[in-house]
């Protein structure tokens, strides 16, 4: 068994994380995510300015708190931190002068290199864990990448503790799995949880702790966490953390293909849940690429609408700038509430009516367009105020996918001895076409709906929901949680269909919807395509990551049977 750990979920994540995880009990590895789509584009704009970054400069100062004490307790460090330069942090750890021996891993970077996106600012391949894994066979004590998949900074240690070849798919697969449910640190131990009111008091007031995995050699798993450290670990939060994010029934990966509906899941102790079952095959024979361009540049004004007559207020305002606002720039307006009757703060009975703006022009979406805003101060609706002064634009990023052949990707290791290492191709490539194991697409049409009475009320009295963001599109999935009956999980399954989701979300009325049935998980998965239009970085939907999403969701009345409830 290897015990890996993790520290980071994002760029930003708890800086203390990496010491208190390696005081805070046995590791063999410890791992940390820092890249995301959105990210990839922050680190590319770094590039813009200074060549010599392009990685997360907070990983390196947690190295440089944290590595004697790693060493000292034989603990290997993987991350992708390195981002768009893992050879620049792997100098710069050197730098750091200590007796660590570091390996970095490249091979992703494809800027300059995509005939489909010649001018992209980012464009990185997913690439795999066994680069990591022969730089930890070679000695590495840290081991540094650019664009790998979350879950391979824990493949690859499992890989080289355990021996694995190209085709111990199950294995792999396994490994996969344990990955995804770290790779987001504290959302496997009750982060962004649906049922964080069953956690008990004390879990919720101590910081949450980074989740844990142990990794057999067979490729199940037990996911934990750290003593005395706050949080849960319970089946329904490892639920949580496998169906976010997740696109079909298959999740493709450099390395191999990994079936979703395979995994099983049983608590067996206080904060321990085991991951079984879980089978493999082989890889595609494409690498996907995240691709991030400039698109140009936006702003936005916040208007407070107070009091009675809202919609109206809300129509002049909208009637005045419309006739003043420049032609050119794409502009959206906001949705509002309308605040409650009598209201006993101002607060309460105010809203905010958001304007945006986006142009390939900054000028268009500058002066021209919040000038036109302010004008109105004294010549619009009563209660005219906005939440701030008008604002400079700001440039923002457009995300797309491509796909790649593998040998326009070759993922290179770079050892401490100065050698480097191209890793092989995989045995064998899987025969579907990865447009068909992404998506799972159901039927429209209306499943039979229970005879008995179906009182509307709230989906969140039956379901726990997470939720995310894949590029443009919107994951969410919902689950029927532990203790409640397996009926219910008949009716989420037999319910869900595109049709339904969008009565529960209007505003995916007009979009293609994927379901994936995972009922080992007790759940469903959907996809709705382009809600976030060009990705978080260009999307002026109110919550463009769609983090609130599934508690929207929740928050929506249906149609439940009463035995239900």
């Amino acid at each position: 068994m290897i015990t890996i750990g993790n520290c980071s979920g994002f760029y930003g994540d708890r800086f203390s994380a990496m010491r208190d995880m390696l005081e805070g009990g046995r590791l063999d590895v410890l791992t940390g995510d820092y890249l995301a789509e959105l990210t990839m584009l922050i680190l590319g704009k770094d590039t813009l300015k200074d060549p010599s970054t392009g990685y997360a400069k907070t990983f390196l100062r947690q190295v440089a708190d944290s590595i004697d004490l790693a060493l000292q307790r034989d603990v290997k460090i993987v991350s992708n931190a390195g981002g768009l330069n893992p050879a620049g942090l792997a100098k710069a750890i050197e730098a750091l002068g200590t007796r660590a021996k570091v390996a970095y891993v490249d091979g992703d970077d494809l800027r300059g290199r995509l005939d489909s996106h010649p001018d992209a600012l980012t464009a990185n391949a997913y690439l795999g864990a066994f680069g990591i894994a022969h730089a930890l066979d070679a000695g590495a004590d840290i081991v540094v990448t650019g664009r790998v998949t979350d879950a391979s900074v824990v493949v690859g240690p499992a890989i080289a503790h355990h021996g694995w070849k190209r085709d111990s798919y199950d294995e792999l697969a396994g490994a996969v799995v344990a990955g995804h449910v770290i790779e987001c640190g504290t959302q496997a131990t009750g982060g962004n949880f649906s049922g964080f009111l069953t956690m008990s008091p004390q879990a919720r007031a101590r910081p949450l702790g980074f989740p844990v995995a142990e990794i057999a050699v067979d490729g199940s798993s037990i996911i934990t966490k750290q003593d005395e450290t706050g949080g849960t670990v319970t089946v329904d939060t490892v639920t949580a953390q496998l169906l976010y994010e997740i696109q079909g029934p298959l999740y493709l990966g450099p390395d191999v293909t990994t079936d979703l509906t395979s995994i099983r899941l049983q608590e067996v102790g206080i904060d321990r849940v085991a991951i079984t079952g879980v089978t493999g095959t082989p890889p595609p024979a494409t690498l996907k690429v995240a691709v991030n361009s400039l698109g140009g540049y936006r702003n936005s004004a916040e208007f407070v609408l107070t009091g009675p007559d809202i919609d109206a207020k809300a129509t002049w305002l909208r009637d005045q700038l419309d006739a003043e606002l420049p032609i050119g720039p794409d502009y959206t307006w906001s949705t509002y509430r309308i605040p409650a009757p009598d209201s006993p703060t101002e607060e309460g009975a105010a809203c905010i009516l958001r304007l945006s703006a986006r142009a390939a022009d900054a000028d268009a979406v500058g002066r021209a367009m919040t000038a036109p805003a302010i004008e109105l101060a004294l010549a619009s609706y009563p209660g005219f105020h906005v939440t701030a002064p008008p604002g400079r634009p700001s440039p923002f990023g457009i995300y797309k996918a491509a796909y790649v052949r593998r040998d326009r990707a070759p993922e290179t290791v770079h050892l401490p001895d100065g050698s480097t290492y191209e890793v092989p191709a995989p045995l064998a490539y899987a025969e579907a076409s990865r447009a068909s194991a992404e998506t799972s697409r159901a039927s429209d049409k209306m499943t039979s709906r229970p005879t008995e009475a179906t009182p509307r009320r709230e989906l969140g009295e039956l379901v726990y929901a997470r939720s995310g963001d894949k590029g443009g599109d919107a994951n969410l999935g919902l689950w029927v949680p532990q203790g409640k009956s397996d009926v219910a999980v008949e009716w989420l399954l037999d319910t869900v269909t595109p049709e339904w989701v969008r009565e529960l979300l209007p505003e995916a009325e007009d979009l293609a919807i994927d379901i994936t049935p995972l009922p080992h998980l007790r759940g469903v998965n959907i996809v709705i395509h382009d809600l976030l239009g060009e990705g978080v970085a260009a999307s002026t939907r109110f919550d463009p990551q769609a983090k609130g999403l599934g508690e929207w969701a929740r928050s929506r009345f249906v149609d439940i049977p009463e035995g239900l409830l």
